[in-house]
């Protein structure tokens, strides 16, 4: 049974969160503050994270970011606010997605079950020896290592996997909508605003000046390719 733990410090939206992913079949536990969340998932091995933005304390922007830094694992971002900019540094700070409040309980669970379908399909990848190397990277898709000009970049889980999808296709432009289905898989439930973030964090690591990238080019109205 997948187990799933809820940092949201109102009870009664925990409580219908918690109640829906029961009856689907999840484990969940509870709690109100970003502390205790961070406790809880270093100890438990949760599958995936469901994280409010609005706590007391520390907000969940920071605990995203310190959740990210030590787990690779699915996190999904409730919030009321609206604004965009909330979203891109949900985003920036690791969130894999973002709900907005109010939402419908069964929009939550098809959200969680294609996430961790995801994460699942992603860690149960063939582990035998495999690499593309490409002006000066070198991919290796069985530790999932990246090595720039011999130095290694660490990627996080979904730009390792953009990354790896623009080598195996050089020159292909791709638009960011299929990009977010590629990686994320789940085009009707999510937000391709997290597809621009991603690419921003990949030319961070890999480019000598990300303002002139060498190797991810923006197609202007149409996507992004690696170049040749």
């Amino acid at each position: 049974m997948k187990k799933i733990l809820i940092v949201e410090d109102e009870m009664n939206i925990a409580e219908l969160e918690r109640d829906y992913l029961d009856v689907n079949g999840y484990s969940c536990d509870i709690t109100t503050t970003g502390e205790e969340g961070l406790k809880l998932a270093e100890e438990n091995g949760y599958d995936l994270i469901i994280l409010d933005l609005m706590l007391p304390g520390v907000d969940g922007f920071n605990i995203c970011r310190q959740l990210r830094d030590r787990l690779d694992i699915p996190i999904l971002m409730v919030t009321a606010r609206k604004e965009d900019i909330d979203k891109i540094r949900g985003f920036d700070r690791g969130a894999d997605d973002y709900i907005q409040k109010p939402f419908n309980p069964s929009e939550l669970v098809a959200r969680v079950k294609a996430h961790l379908s995801r994460y699942e399909r992603l860690v149960n990848k063939n582990s035998e020896p495999d690499e593309i190397r490409f002006k000066g990277l070198h991919i290796d898709l069985s530790s999932r290592r990246l090595y720039v000009n011999g130095k290694e970049r660490v990627l996080r889980a979904k730009e390792f996997d953009l990354l790896v999808l623009f080598a195996a296709n050089p020159d292909r432009v791709f638009t960011k909508e299929e990009l977010f289905e590629r990686i994320w898989g789940i085009d009707s439930l999510g937000d391709i605003t997290t597809v621009t973030v991603h690419i921003r964090k990949i030319r961070e690591k890999i480019e000598e000046d990300p303002s002139n990238p060498k190797y991810i080019e923006t197609i202007w109205g149409v996507g992004y390719r690696l170049k040749k």
